[in-house]
């Protein structure tokens, strides 16, 4: 079957190999899924550049999200038969033609969704979703509170700011730049770095990051009201958030969101509830991310580049089929 493996850290676009692996049989509890189409996340490609090497074991196959068709059903399996269209979680190797993960870890998606947005149903939708639980934890009502978005032009941000102005929060979205204004529309307050905008003395009772480094360290030490939180679920900056900063404001709350480790807690029932909810939204538009383009597997090289591209504006998805 056509796959790609991974089996020393670097550059993805260096070390991501395509390669012919064998097709092994579905054991107890396990399914084997055909993938139809799997998305391309900066989480898939950070742990290939080595940034999580003492969790990550070599050799591995990327690809935390997609959708797929269950084509075998191992002993011992209940809930899902052949034929069930599905997208399953819990760990990587979905950038391959086929495969086996145990059946707890596989939900069914609904007719009427396309399998483009299905394959973009877990990691933006699960981990915007969780975000506004953990500020509703935090706040208990959100109606009225100034949160900031960063990263907003991204397809997880554009997510964000829709599900909090559904909760009654005034969400502001943090761009890099003017050209990703159009993404958002004129109904949100926009703040855009390359104008200056986000050195002004805004103030939000909570921040939602996605880029950590310095800008971080910036909202952390300026921008957030006492009793506030700044919760970071993501470090495109690549660089962390500097401890002076958070240890410099004991009174607001600093908390990590992680989708993997939250998943790997939830259980099967909330996992399941959690879903639910991201269909919902894909069928409602609340979750339709825009697609630039998809490549089957054997392009994977001209994929990562165009992921790689500034000027991309929408997610890159690949056809492992192909």
């Amino acid at each position: 079957m056509r796959s790609t493996l991974v089996r020393q850290f670097g550059d993805p676009g260096q070390v991501i190999e395509l390669v012919d692996a064998p097709r092994p049989a579905a054991g107890a509890g396990e399914v084997e899924v055909e993938i139809s189409l799997a998305a391309i996340n900066p989480s898939d490609l950070v742990p290939v550049t080595g940034a999580y090497s003492a969790r990550t074991v070599l050799p591995f196959v990327p690809g935390f999200e997609g959708v797929g068709i269950v084509r075998r059903v191992g002993p011992d399996v209940q809930g899902i038969k052949a034929g069930d269209r599905v997208v399953p979680i819990g760990a990587s190797g979905l950038w391959q033609q086929f495969l086996l993960r145990p059946a707890e870890w596989c939900f069914r998606v609904p007719d009427g969704i396309e399998d483009a947005q299905a394959a973009m149903s877990y990691v933006n939708p699960l981990t915007a979703l969780r975000l506004v639980e953990a500020l509703r934890e935090h706040f208990g009502s959100l109606e009225g509170m100034d949160v900031g978005v960063t990263s907003a032009g991204s397809a997880i941000g554009g997510m964000l700011m829709k599900l909090l102005a559904l909760e009654g929060a005034v969400p502001t979205a943090m761009l890099r730049s003017e050209r990703r204004r159009g993404r958002l529309g004129e109904a949100h307050r926009i703040l855009v770095a390359e104008s200056g905008d986000l050195l002004m003395d805004s103030q939000f009772d909570a921040v939602l990051d996605a880029v950590g480094g310095a800008l971080a360290g910036e909202l952390i030490g300026r921008s957030i009201r006492p009793g506030g939180t700044f919760i970071q679920y993501g470090a495109l900056s690549g660089a962390p958030v500097p401890q002076t900063a958070i240890s410099g404001r004991p009174d607001i709350r600093f908390a990590f969101l992680w989708l993997r480790t939250w998943v790997h807690s939830a259980g099967r029932e909330t996992l399941e509830a959690a879903f639910l909810r991201s269909f919902a939204g894909l069928q409602s538009g609340l979750f339709a991310s825009p697609i630039a383009a998809t490549y089957p597997l054997s392009r994977l090289a001209d994929a990562l580049a165009h992921q790689a591209d500034p000027d991309r504006d929408g997610k890159i998805l690949l056809d492992p089929r192909c």
